[in-house]
């Protein structure tokens, strides 16, 4: 799975004033990432507000990604939530044969125990067709998915082939890394430390600053993969204001601000998240018009 090294973005989902999905937005946020350097897609992730878009809108937007790719970037598909057995139910019913990998996000609310969640996986793992990318994000989960589960995880399973990392915890992510087999990935699932959990021997990032600046945040992710430090820290150095301001009132009100600042799409959300206020709007559109 060397396609997935490097930079691959969570993409959103524009809507459009109505709030219906805005496809030739869409469109265009995917020809941003494929003209500037990012090297796969991730598709109905948490900033896809996939959990505010019916069965038919989700299809429109994986329907609209296929499309417009034209089979040039890997695709990863979104698909998780906390009834395992709708879990395996949608593996089953989709359509997976564009997607490299499927990225499963541990189970939000019902606050599983270690044992739980390695039972949860266990399941997918044996129902997927696809190579299983687990997602561990316990600002939304409320349960930490801790190394021991991800490791014995990653032993019994061929198909569990990596983890996005977005606890926000160095040293969690580095012990990761150390006790990981050889061929397993520890994905960065946080813009701020991904280029330090690169450097400590992980694999890449799944983004959401990266999308909106697809190019230098790509080029950050390359140099710290080839250990040219400085170069790579000063691109991050570079970016760093901005990743603080788009998860400053929630993503991905932040990163949709961005995209309206370039002229990309506009930055509609569905309730219950909210537009960002004006005085982070304020500090977007200046980021954005220095950068």
């Amino acid at each position: 799975m060397k396609s997935l090294f490097g930079t691959g973005v969570a993409l959103i989902t524009p809507f459009t004033p109505e709030l219906r999905v805005d496809v030739e937005g869409l469109k265009r946020v995917v020809q941003y990432q494929m003209e500037n350097g990012i090297d796969y897609l991730v598709v109905l992730g948490t900033t896809a507000e996939s959990v505010t878009l019916s069965k038919l809108e989700k299809q429109l937007v994986i329907d609209t990604v296929i499309e417009t790719n034209k089979g040039k970037l890997p695709l990863v598909l979104g698909v998780g939530g906390n009834y395992t057995d709708a879990v395996i139910a949608e593996l089953r019913q989709n359509d997976l044969s564009a997607f490299s990998a499927i990225l499963s996000v541990s189970p939000m609310y019902n606050k599983p125990t270690q044992e739980g969640i390695y039972q949860h996986f266990a399941a997918i793992a044996k129902a997927s067709p696809k190579p299983i990318i687990l997602y561990n994000v316990p600002g939304r989960t409320a349960s930490n998915m801790l190394p021991e589960t991800v490791i014995r995880l990653a032993n019994d399973f061929d198909t569990i082939i990596a983890i996005k990392e977005a606890a926000g915890d160095l040293v969690q992510a580095m012990r990761l890394i150390s006790m990981a087999p050889k061929e397993f990935m520890v994905i960065s699932g946080d813009d701020m430390i991904a280029l330090p959990m690169v450097l400590a021997g992980g694999a890449g990032v799944i983004s959401v600053i990266g999308e909106g600046f697809p190019k230098d945040f790509s080029e950050m992710i390359r140099l710290g993969l080839q250990r040219k430090v400085d170069q790579a820290y000063a691109l991050h150095y570079k970016l760093a204001p901005a990743i603080d301001y788009i998860f400053a009132e929630g993503n991905p009100a932040g990163i949709k601000a961005v995209f309206k600042e370039l002229g990309v799409c506009g930055d509609e959300l569905r309730l219950p998240l909210v537009g960002i206020s004006d005085a982070l709007r304020s500090k977007i559109k200046s980021f954005v018009a220095e950068y």
